[in-house]
Formats: C-alpha cells, structure tokens, sequence
C-alpha cells in the first residue's frame, strides 16, 4: 500500500491515489472514465456516460434524508499535463509517481492532477461511503476542462435533476468562490514558403529556455511570472533586427491554460557574428536574472547550444520579422483588475503556444475577463496584431464568465456551516480562473452553485502539490454541507 491512501481521511486519499495510476491528461479520458463507471457500479450506484464523454452517477438518499433537495457533486477528470525539461514522463501511458513531502503531496517532476482529482475522489468517497447523511446526489464528472471545458458545453438540458451544485475545483481551504472570468481562445495561423539557406558561413544555435516556474493562467497571472514565449521573443528580436541570426523553427508552451515555463528556438548565425550572437544572448540572460530574480525563483536557465547541423530553410526574412514584431507587442498578462475589486483581476491573457516550422505557423492564447466587452476589446487586440502580420485570426471556444449571487441561500448556508465547523468566516470571493459553473449553468438556470477546494499551489505546473491537511477539512466540509441540504 502506498503511503499515500493511509493519509486521513483514507476513503478519499485512496481514491485520490488510485486516480494518479490511471492516465488522464485532457483528450485521453477513456480509460478513467471507465475506471468511475466500473467504480459507481461496484458500489451500487446508477451510472452512464452522456453523449459528451461525462460521466454521471447517481445515488439515492440515506434513510432519514429522502424528503431533501437533489445535490450535485461536480468536478472534471482530466488533468494538465506539464513535466520538467529532462524528465522522460509519457502522461498517455504512464501513472504518476506521488510522494509526501512534510504537509504535502506532489509528484515527481510532473503534474499531480489534484486538479481536479482532488475533487473527483471525494465525489467517489461519498459514493462509496455509506455511513454519510445526504438526501438524493448526482455525482457529474466532466470531460476536458483543461482543453476548453468541452463537458461542460456538452452536458444536455435534462439530465441532471439537482437544485444544488458544489463544485469541488477551487484551489483555497476556507475560500467558497461564487463567480468566475469568462475566456475565449484565440488561434492565430498562417502558413509560408520556406526560404533556402546555404549553410556554407553558417552555424546553428539552438536556443533554450527553461526552469521558469509557469503556473495556471487564471490562479497566478497576476503574479508577474515570466512567459518564456515573450522571453523568447525579446531575444529574437534583438538578433533578427541586428542581422545577427535567422528564426528557422520556435515552439514554446503546451497548453493553453499554462503560462508558458519552456521554449526553444532554433537560428543560424554567420560564422563570423558568432561571438556578437553569443554575447547577445549572454546579455539578454542577465537582463532578466535581474528583472525576475525576486519572482522565478525556480533556476531559470537560458542557453544557446551550438548544433552539429545546419538547417537548408528557414522562415523568410520578411515574416519573421512580421511574427517576432506581433508576438513582441501582443499583450500578455493582466490587462485590468476589477475597478470595484482592485485585488481582483478583470481581464488577461495568456500567449501559451508558439509553433513555427516547416512552412507553418500557429500562435494560441488564452483571453479571460468577467466582462464580455473587455473580453472581445482583448481579442480584438490580437486580431488587429496578428491580421498585420499576415495571420488568420479565429476566435474559438468562448464562454461568458459565471455572475456572482451574493444573495444566494447556497452560499448563505454553506457560509454558516464553515464558521460553526471552524470558527471563522469564510472568504466568499469571485475568481479569475475559469469554472465551469457559469457553462452548467446556461442549461440549469435555476441551480444554486458554489465552488470550493482543499489547498493546492501551482496547478498546471510540476510544482504542484497538495496541502494534506486542508483535504480532511474541505471533505468534513462537504459532508456536513450535504447533512444540511433544505428539504424539497
């Protein structure tokens, strides 16, 4: 048995654990959504995949609780996907390997996935444990959040019966979240004739980024992190308008909801600029050593390894100029915070994805606010930059944010619920993150929702980890919400 599931409480820690040795990163969810159908059967409850790829159990009340409202558990199954530079984790395939670190439970140079999984095992806990009080529940498992919260999109009108929501995908003990930013993706392509090179007189240079600390693109944006992207693109720009190197491919970041912690770019340099091309980049190592020393704190590296080939193409010198200038002045970060909420973030983005090669080019990122207009003033932004540099801009995905109701029974009860339990308020707070609330919500007009978690820090990141301690108390929490549902 692995240390893990003997951590308290064990019904939820095992589950967790189990979850971890089941590959589950977004858009290869089959396998743990057949392990939750396999799982709800065995313990009795009614349980099906809808058409969008969720997974749906259903559980009838304790005895004493029938008369009570229906209760939704909601969370999502995937996970992000993200693994240090060297570290040879195939997430299609592989479990994670987890560990106890002190008050923590991290994982071993990836991802844990206590986001959401976090969620998903208590969901489980609750269906398996049967000494816990509860009227009738509808346990919702999501599809895909992390990739554009396609579950949620998907889930139909009808096939859920509950009046109450709890959302288990909040990342704060003691926080109970009743709002969210909306987002849209903004996908910017083009394709080009790649131009020959003679390799003759020139050298190869890959350059790398790496070791920054990333982070999720909603929870940490306004934390002032690097995005190795826009590192990348200072660096490019120095060389390129300085005659010093030619772009010939660039990939950084992975996912859209990740800020951006690697990016490689391979150039060619004039054998006799090599020195000037190396002392560039040298310069631009300090540079931001210094900007950045009191925030990536991680070992942030910056390298130009010389290769043993030359590339014979690379990106024609005109649109290379034309998509290091656009990714130069692209925003990145936060836009706004929420005037009526100065600690609040409003409107960001996130430019997550570069891929640049073999005649193709794609730029994707992550625009987030709580107000629609500022939302599509941002996209606009990026249309009107990358339209410039002869790319097709699309705008894909978008959903408006989820509109608090401070004067929610839910909220009003599960407020007093944590101040009796723990003595002391909760912060009931809107996010910047993107929840899946406000999408349910569209088809359920009439659901009651809330969002809450236990501890996590730096989802999205190999940094993440769970604080032990705060999942005993969000799942105590839990149970004695679901003891205190109104009755019908």
């Amino acid at each position: 048995m692995n240390p893990i599931e003997e951590l308290t409480p064990k019904v939820v820690w095992k589950n967790f654990y189990a979850l971890t040795q089941i590959p589950r990163p977004s858009g290869y969810t089959e396998k743990v959504a057949n392990f939750l159908i396999d799982f709800a059967q065995k313990n009795g409850a009614e349980a099906f995949i809808d058409e969008a790829g969720n997974v749906i159990m259903k559980k009838g009340a304790t005895p004493g609780y029938e008369d009570r409202e229906t209760t939704v558990l909601q969370a999502h199954m995937d996970m992000v996907p993200q693994k240090t530079k060297d570290c040879q984790h195939n997430f299609e395939t592989d479990p994670l390997d987890v560990y106890i670190d002190g008050d923590w439970v991290r994982a071993r140079n990836t991802t844990l996935g206590s986001d959401d999984g976090m969620g998903v095992a208590a969901a489980m806990a609750i269906i398996e444990d049967n000494t816990v009080e509860h009227g009738p529940i509808e346990v919702l498992i999501t599809k895909d959040e992390e990739t554009g919260m396609e579950g949620a999109f998907g889930l139909k009108a009808g096939e859920l019966s509950g009046k109450y929501l709890l959302n288990m995908d909040s990342e704060t003990e003691g926080e109970i979240t009743i709002g969210c930013a909306g987002g849209m993706d903004i996908l910017c392509t083009m394709t080009y004739q790649e131009m020959n090179l003679n390799p003759e007189g020139m050298l190869a240079y890959t350059i790398t980024i790496k070791g920054l600390l990333g982070g999720h693109s909603g929870i940490e944006i306004h934390k002032g992190r690097a995005n190795a992207n826009k590192l990348m693109a200072r660096i490019l720009f120095a060389a390129v308008n300085t005659n010093l190197a030619c772009l010939c491919s660039w990939h950084g970041g992975n996912m859209r909801n990740a800020i951006p912690r690697e990016c490689e770019a391979i150039v060619v340099v004039p054998k006799d600029k090599q020195e000037e091309f190396l002392a560039l980049v040298e310069k631009c190592k300090n540079i931001f050593l210094e900007e950045f020393k009191d925030i990536e704190t991680n070992g942030f590296h910056l390298t130009a390894t010389l290769s043993q080939n030359v590339p014979e193409k690379a990106v024609p010198q005109e649109i290379q100029e034309n998509l290091i200038n656009a990714i130069l002045t692209a925003h990145d970060g936060v836009l706004r915070f929420t005037p009526s909420m100065p600690e609040l973030v409003e409107t960001s983005c996130n430019l997550a994805i570069i891929n640049i090669a073999d005649g193709k080019a794609e730029v994707i990122t992550l625009a987030r606010s709580s107000q629609d207009s500022m939302k599509q003033y941002l996209c606009n932004q990026y249309i009107a930059c990358f339209s410039m540099a002869g790319m097709e801009v699309k705008l894909e995905g978008g959903y408006s944010g989820w509109q608090p109701n401070p004067s929610s029974p839910l909220v009003a009860m599960a407020s007093d619920i944590y101040e009796k339990m723990y003595g002391t308020k909760p912060n009931v707070c809107a996010c910047h993150a993107g929840l899946e609330c406000g999408i349910i919500g569209v088809n359920y007009p009439d659901m009651d929702m809330i969002s809450y978690g236990p501890t996590l820090v730096s989802p999205h990141t190999p940094n993440e980890a769970c604080l032990i301690p705060t999942v005993e108390k969000f799942y105590n929490y839990t149970l004695e919400i679901l003891k205190n549902i109104p009755k019908k």
